[in-house]
């Protein structure tokens, strides 16, 4: 059996209308519409064998249709008409990315804000990969005897912070001279090569205490390494305006899925080499969240994939609207991230 164009039409009527509804659509419904002159019978046919096909299926409570996902996943690869923001919508966005913001970690919680507000559904965004960053400033500040705080700010406007541990004994002015010779050395190095760096002018003033220049450089390091702990999530609970959640034992296994981000963190990492990613359903190998779709998209720094960004909703997501909004905000928080960079070097 071939899905011919009218078939095709029909089918993309369902969804457009199943989209909006959520109501499982009849022959009746779509004998309406201006641009399909059919009769409800002819369409009933033409129903019954999408069903036969895969495409549609019928709750047992209900005389309608509902889109499988295999109907979606056509949907969204050949049937699907690209969608466009308003200019108030744009005009929105832009106004969300206003110079106020000067921080990283800013930019990326306004992002999963206005993500989440504008599509109604669950965002999330994962922090810029900053092993690509540089150096701009190191300060070593003693805390107690044998432990100090390194402070590291970077080219972007990111500063991290972590606890190392430093040979006892060790005095505020011996840490302010490795300070400054750390930040000579390491001025505009990459993240991802601190490690390796090599400091003569330290390991010949603490030749017995070269572990310890080694562990502080690794320390470095890993403290750009957000993990799970860099996805931003935003909107969590809008999944549960939808009526596909109205089963709160479902409501509760997406919830309790997100809520330490794992979750997130894999889907958000596993779709960092791709411009744009949409899986439906099943295709989802996380099985708490098998019951949504999952839409991502990367974001760059002078063209440069840095991040991801992504939205998770119910399988009768309006993926059209989606894509427009990640594509405007995908954008927009590049350009913000692109400048903010400029601006620090």
């Amino acid at each position: 059996m071939d899905l011919d164009m009218r078939k095709m039409r029909i089918l993309q009527a369902i969804i457009d209308d199943y989209i909006m509804t959520a109501t499982p659509v009849g022959s009746r419904t779509i004998s309406k519409l201006p641009d399909i002159s059919l009769s409800s019978a002819t369409i009933r046919n033409e129903m019954s064998d999408l069903e036969e096909m895969g495409y549609l299926e019928q709750p047992h409570t209900s005389a309608g249709r509902v889109p499988s996902e295999k109907a979606y996943r056509l949907y969204v690869n050949s049937i699907m008409q690209r969608a466009e923001l308003t200019e108030a919508e744009k005009r929105f966005i832009k106004n969300c990315y206003s110079n106020t913001l000067d921080e990283v970690d800013e930019i990326v919680r306004q992002t999963a804000w206005v993500l989440s507000s504008m599509s109604k559904y669950t965002s999330m965004v994962l922090k810029p990969a900053l092993t690509a960053v540089r150096i701009k400033h190191i300060q070593l500040v003693p805390v107690s005897d044998g432990r100090a705080l390194a402070v590291v700010v970077t080219d972007m406007g990111v500063t991290r912070d972590t606890l190392i541990n430093v040979p006892r004994g060790m005095s505020y002015q011996q840490l302010e001279r490795v300070s400054r010779i750390l930040t000579a050395r390491l001025q505009g190095c990459p993240i991802r090569d601190v490690a390796s760096v090599n400091i003569p002018e330290l390991q010949a003033d603490l030749n017995s205490q070269r572990e310890f220049l080694n562990n502080a450089l690794a320390a470095l390091h890993k403290t750009f390494d957000d993990g799970p702990g860099g996805v931003q999530l935003s909107g969590a609970t809008n999944m549960l305006n939808y009526p596909e959640y109205s089963d709160m034992s479902k409501a509760r296994s997406f919830l309790a899925a997100i809520e330490t981000k794992d979750v997130l963190y894999k889907i958000l990492t596993e779709a960092a080499d791709v411009e744009f990613s949409i899986k439906i359903g099943q295709e989802n190998q996380e099985k708490d969240i098998q019951d949504c779709s999952v839409v991502t998209a990367v974001y760059k720094v002078g063209g440069s994939a840095v991040g991801t960004l992504g939205v998770i909703g119910p399988v009768r997501m309006d993926y059209a609207r989606v894509l427009a909004l990640m594509r405007h905000i995908g954008k927009s928080v590049s350009e913000v991230l692109t400048n903010l960079m400029e601006e620090e070097r």
